[in-house]
């Protein structure tokens, strides 16, 4: 009998733009909507600044700027969901946070190596789901320790 998570990855989706971002479910720690963050002088252009979440101060990244989409006013599906990946909380603005769902990893494929864009870098594979189109992040490369601490 197999067991179904060596099959499945629980993914969140989320949106920047027109496309369907994942991560994986286990390095999501919460979804919260967009809160006052304030800013930190002298930290990486895509670090909008850093938020109290629950006693905790965290990073913000505007994920936007990150993979050099052009930003847009944040409205009421705007979230900051919170990553945790070695230890190291982080929140990602993204443009809306849609669902959970399940991948089998069969479906995940490479990146096409077509794709020669700055968030390429990020993408660890992109998943066929029905009609969809899931790229999958690489959440250790898009937060890279030594560009996301404040």
């Amino acid at each position: 009998m197999s067991d179904i998570t060596t099959t499945d990855v629980k993914v969140i989706v989320f949106q920047l733009k027109d496309e369907e971002y994942g991560i994986p479910v286990y390095h999501v720690r919460s979804i919260e909507k967009i809160e006052h963050i304030t800013r930190v002088p002298k930290t990486a252009p895509f670090i909008k600044g850093v938020v109290n979440m629950r006693g905790v101060v965290t990073p913000i990244v505007e994920l936007r700027k990150r993979f050099q989409i052009e930003e847009v006013e944040y409205t009421e599906s705007t979230r900051i969901i919170i990553v945790s990946v070695k230890d190291i909380d982080v929140g990602l603005i993204v443009d809306s946070a849609n669902d959970v769902i399940d991948i089998e990893r069969d479906l995940i494929e490479p990146p096409p190596e077509v794709v020669d864009t700055i968030e390429a870098e990020y993408i660890k594979g992109v998943a066929k789901v029905g009609r969809r189109l899931i790229m999958m992040i690489d959440l250790e490369t898009v937060l890279n320790p030594e560009e996301v601490s404040v």
